[in-house]
């Protein structure tokens, strides 16, 4: 059975609510990624997607200086890293997401989990096919 931190990738990084969404932008153009965990004193607080960036920010006006909180989506789905693969599998269906924090036991961010992560790392491409079908259903 594989857990999580066998395919997470621990190359995480996290941008402060403060930060305006033209950094944000820019660090997952250079990081190649569509989200980010967003962080404050410590805490994982929410996430910041290319798409919260497109709907909240761009096709309503508003400028690259604006802040990641205003546009961030509020709470952020988490699992930890000893937990088997198809717990991340089931989490990113059930809540239609394709990229998942990872945490340890202390809560401390230690990775991320991408579909893309599931589909290469895998053995056995079941557990990512079955996390894209859930996560294209419609809302």
């Amino acid at each position: 059975m594989h857990t999580i931190k066998d395919v997470m990738s621990r190359d995480v990084q996290v941008i402060s609510p403060d930060a305006s969404i033209a950094e944000a932008a820019r660090q997952m153009r250079d990081g190649d990624f569509g989200m980010m965990p967003v962080g404050a004193n410590d805490r994982m607080i929410g996430s910041i997607s290319d798409r919260d960036i497109a709907v909240r920010a761009v096709a309503e006006g508003r400028g690259a200086d604006t802040k990641v909180r205003d546009v961030m989506s509020d709470g952020i789905r988490w699992a930890y890293e000893d937990e088997p693969v198809e717990r991340a599998v089931a989490i990113m269906g059930e809540y239609q997401i394709r990229r998942l924090p990872i945490v340890s036991r202390d809560k401390r961010l230690v990775g991320i989990v991408a579909l893309g992560d599931l589909a290469v790392r895998e053995a056995e491409p079941e557990p990512a096919a079955e996390a894209l079908c859930e996560i294209s259903e419609p809302a």
